[in-house]
């Protein structure tokens, strides 16, 4: 009798600890930049968890020209753009994201890092991205300090990237 209770205790021990414990991969090396919030590191496809930045052909508006209360726009790839501070924020340098989950596509949901600088948050503190609210609440404050600010994409206007994919 006292073994039984034993193993039903260990038994539950065991999957209460797998169940708990998450095994985070870790991918390091210089990454190809696939656009705003994606990343290649040896074939292992890398999206950026908690933002989201607008898509590489995705266009926003920005101010031109502001005369008195009549403010002019025009169109900009704000995509492209995204991607190309991404790419020049990394410079080719080696870069460390760690991964505890997988999304639809198979790609690795992924915090990284430059050195010590968290770049999904360095995205969104400078306008390239958004929080992806939808999944998480982790960046807010930088995209608060990003609107505050007028960084990057919120100088003008623009369609949230989630939105812009369901049109096109």
């Amino acid at each position: 009798m006292q073994k039984k209770i034993f193993y039903k205790i260990l038994i539950f021990f065991i999957i209460f600890f797998f169940h708990q414990s998450s095994f985070a991969l870790i991918f390091k090396g210089i990454p190809r930049v696939i656009d705003g919030d994606s990343l290649e590191i040896n074939n292992n496809k890398i999206r950026l968890f908690g933002i989201d930045a607008p898509e590489k052909k995705q266009t926003c508006k920005k101010p031109y020209l502001i005369i008195s209360f009549i403010n002019f726009q025009r169109n900009y790839k704000c995509g492209l753009m995204a991607t190309n501070q991404l790419n020049k924020f990394i410079d080719n340098r080696t870069v460390k994201c760690i991964s505890e989950n997988k999304d639809r596509y198979n790609r690795h949901l992924s915090t990284c890092y430059l050195k010590k600088v968290d770049i999904n948050s360095w995205l969104v503190k400078n306008g390239y991205a958004v929080a992806y609210k939808k999944y998480s609440k982790k960046y807010l404050l930088e995209e608060q300090h990003a609107k505050k600010n007028k960084l990057g994409i919120w100088q003008g206007t623009f369609e949230k990237p989630e939105e812009w994919r369901k049109k096109n």
